[in-house]
């Protein structure tokens, strides 16, 4: 048994320590502000196929393998899966353009996708406007980040600072790491919206709307009422993580003009994040270059999807010394501090 101090209480914090206690170890998880950073923002998309970027085909590698560990994971949390896939769809003829780059890269990297003509996307998302085009990724699934988190928090304690002797040190802490590693992050804030609907997507629509990207996420909170999340803006800053104007503009037309009855939704909630980039957008899971301290940081999009498998990473290297070479810390040269 392994005394293990985990810095931050986000969904990978939590899912690394209860892995970790899992396993036998003895675990402290030390947070001041428990469940409250990107996790709770996050839109919770299952989606490696949806996020798959050109170049980034080790990172759709390892969101596919834990995306088929959410099953088990959900199901020993008590929360509901939404099994509905992705839909990929296209507003005007550049954005069905970008779909069948998307569609293509897809069947290049051997994600199930079948191509959807205007009629197949109507008949599977029946709130979808005037799209041209589009896709559907029939294995993606997305759950709700603040279920997973409360359910996490109810099996474990969270202390607001540090205390007593410990073996090892696993930093969990999102965009702002302890030193010396903050050069290895940066905040890439996020804008996300939440709104009351009487008529959601069946399943998360991912589109392009003139371009803009666009995603809506159904969900359905513990009191039965419909909502959508509708994100994100992504941009690279300096300052804090706050909701914009421009920001909100530009995500509610562009979700009004992809479904357009949202516009007769309600408005629940608008909340700004910084997600935790690094400079391949592939995480940092495993030795920090100090031997008492592992890194689970730097997820930036892809922190829930990538939870159960960050957890299994960090709680087999403890064990058994196993590193995922995609994924290892010191490939940035980590500098060791005293």
């Amino acid at each position: 048994m392994t005394r293990i101090r985990v810095l931050g209480a986000g969904i990978i914090g939590l899912s690394v320590a209860d892995e970790l206690a899992r396993r036998g170890h003895r675990v402290q998880i030390v947070d001041p502000a428990p469940g409250s950073g990107a996790s709770y923002a996050a839109a919770g998309m299952l989606s490696p196929g949806g996020e798959f970027w050109h170049g980034e085909e080790e990172l759709t590698r390892l969101g596919r393998e834990s995306l088929a560990l959410w099953p088990e994971y959900a199901a020993r949390l008590g929360v509901p899966l939404h099994t509905g896939g992705t839909v990929l769809a296209g507003v005007d003829a550049a954005d069905a353009q970008q779909v069948d780059r998307h569609l293509a890269a897809l069947t290049d990297a051997g994600v199930p996708a079948t191509p959807l003509s205007r009629a197949d996307l109507r008949d599977r998302e029946p709130c979808l406007g005037r799209v041209t085009r589009g896709a559907w990724l029939p294995d993606e699934r997305s759950v709700d980040p603040r279920q997973v988190l409360a359910a996490l928090l109810s099996r474990h304690q969270v202390q607001p600072s540090a205390a007593g002797e410990v073996d090892t040190t696993v930093v969990a802490t999102g965009a702002t790491l302890p030193a010396p590693f903050p050069h290895l992050v940066r905040g890439v804030r996020g804008e996300i919206i939440r709104v009351r609907s009487d008529d959601p997507p069946r399943g998360t629509v991912r589109g392009w709307v003139r371009g803009q990207p666009v995603y809506l996420v159904p969900r359905r909170p513990r009191d039965g009422t419909a909502e959508v999340v509708i994100g994100a803006t992504s941009e690279e800053h300096d300052a804090a993580a706050e909701v914009t104007v421009e920001g909100v503009r530009r995500l509610l037309e562009a979700a009004g003009e992809l479904a357009p009855g949202l516009d007769r939704a309600t408005f629940v909630e608008a909340i700004a994040r910084d997600r935790p980039g690094t400079p391949d957008n592939l995480p940092l899971i495993g030795p920090s270059g100090r031997p008492d301290v592992l890194l689970a940081a730097g997820h930036y999009r892809h922190g829930v999807l990538l939870a159960p498998l960050t957890a299994r990473l960090i709680a087999d290297h403890v064990d058994r010394g196993v590193l995922e070479p995609a994924v290892d810390p010191q490939r940035f040269e980590t500098p060791g501090a005293a």
